[in-house]
């Protein structure tokens, strides 16, 4: 705690450093960083600030700060960047890293970027990106180290030292033959405790697992669970060796699959991005259609109170709309439930940012609720026989309804985990009950003071 503390102290001298300008101080203090908590600190930073503390970064940190940045934050930054600093970022980027960014990049964007590339890399990542989306080609990287089955173990270790610095992963060393076919991969100790003299294929028993560049990316994050490995050979139709996927790439597609199911299991359309870097739209928009279908769907449920409707009285009317809007303030509470619960799980977000969340998800419950009031009101206005007092009510409420159960969603994960129990809790029954009784209040409420019910 004390060294997080102090962490968090050393970020604050920066800031207050950068109202002065002063680069140097700010170049000395982040040197001593790790590369994952200098972007951390990079996306907490004013946009306008954030390429000038880029700049003073060392080149050896620019390049590792940059791959740990959310793409839409790399595009950002490379926009503000000279053509020289993006030749020289660019260069130092691991082929993975570099297909990634161009493949998130717009159109123009990525033609820029490529004429800033040499010959070399210009085709190596031009290979990369002629792969389809989400494959295996766009994952790997053609930076290994193979050696040849007839050579000795003395002179595969000398291809090793030559190689090894250039290459993402030594672990495991790969054995093609003349004509660049993978015949098999063996692991590096077995190189240095084997006996210089001996032949490489004394070690080699041709049992080896690979992928095909165009095999879907979940294809490697289950192989590399299954056998284990840090590390997977990629391979042509012919068997010849292009690259390999390693196991912090296949990491982050678990990650980002993981989350993905997460979001479609409480139908909200996956985000592309970041909780944290997703604008108030962003989340506005992959969730308001899914609300206004269930909002439909929930008619189902009404229609049976609509059945019984002739034997009321008049203002029973009311009870038809019961379901959609409870239904509703639990849906919009399940989405921001689930959404700040893998944040948190990902380290998205952070407790002490309840404030700016809270912000959010107001924002966005607002327009959710503005929307699926306007869907509620017509329906109220064509259900209440053409009245516009029952529009009020069902408009009105709905909107209410759901600002308040987008904020009991995204209220419950912080509070739970602040008395230290599972955020998880905060999805499915406890959402529901909370959304409903609350639902219920806030309805008979405003129709107390509009129809005197």
């Amino acid at each position: 705690m004390a060294e997080k503390n102090a962490d968090a102290q050393i970020i604050d001298k920066v800031q207050e450093l950068l109202e002065t300008r002063n680069w140097g101080e700010i170049r000395d203090m982040l040197a001593e960083f790790p590369p994952q908590e200098l972007a951390d600190f990079l996306l907490d930073i004013d946009k306008e600030d954030r390429v000038l503390v880029f700049r003073t970064l060392t080149r050896q940190q620019s390049f590792e700060v940059f791959s740990y940045l959310e793409p839409d934050q790399q595009d950002d930054l490379v926009r503000e960047l000279t053509d020289a600093e993006t030749r020289h970022l660019l260069s130092n980027l691991s082929p993975d890293d570099r297909t990634a960014l161009l493949e998130e990049l717009p159109a123009t964007m990525t033609r820029r970027l490529l004429r800033l590339l040499d010959s070399e890399d210009l085709a190596e990542a031009r290979e990369l990106l002629g792969y389809p989306e989400e494959s295996v080609g766009r994952l790997m990287t053609p930076d290994y180290v193979d050696v040849n089955p007839e050579w000795t173990i003395g002179r595969a270790l000398e291809q090793i030292r030559k190689e090894g610095k250039d290459s993402e992963i030594i672990t495991m060393i790969y054995v093609t033959d003349s004509d660049d076919k993978l015949v098999d991969d063996i692991k590096l100790r077995h190189f240095i405790l084997a006996d210089p003299s001996a032949p490489v294929e004394s070690l080699m028993d041709r049992q080896f697992v690979s992928l095909s560049a165009f095999d879907d990316r979940e294809k490697a994050v289950a192989m590399i669970e299954r056998y284990d490995l840090v590390a997977l050979p990629v391979v042509d139709s012919d068997g010849e060796l292009l690259g390999i996927v390693t196991v912090d790439d296949v990491i982050d597609v678990a990650e980002e699959e993981v989350t993905e199911d997460i979001q479609k299991s409480v139908s909200v359309s996956p985000l592309r991005m970041s909780y944290r870097s997703a604008g108030i739209f962003d989340l506005y928009s992959k969730r308001v259609v899914w609300l206004i279908m269930l909002v439909l769907l929930n008619l189902t449920s009404a229609a049976v109170i609509a059945a019984y409707e002739e034997r009321l009285a008049e203002m029973v009317t009311l009870l038809f709309f019961i379901p959609l809007l409870i239904a509703s303030g639990g849906n919009a509470g399940a989405q921001s439930a689930t959404l700040i619960i893998r944040a948190m799980v990902t380290g998205d977000v952070r407790m002490d940012q309840w404030a700016r969340t809270l912000g959010k998800e107001l924002a966005v419950g607002a327009l959710l609720g503005v929307s699926l009031g306007a869907v509620g009101g017509l329906l109220g206005f064509v259900r209440g026989g053409f009245s516009t007092d029952i529009m009020i009510v069902v408009a009105t409420a709905m909107l209410s309804i759901v600002i308040v159960g987008n904020v009991v969603g995204m209220v419950l994960p912080f509070l739970l985990a602040r008395l230290r129990l599972d955020p998880a809790i905060a999805s499915g029954p406890l959402i529901t009950t909370i959304a409903d009784a609350s639902g219920l209040l806030i309805y008979f409420a405003i129709a107390g003071l509009v129809v005197g019910l």
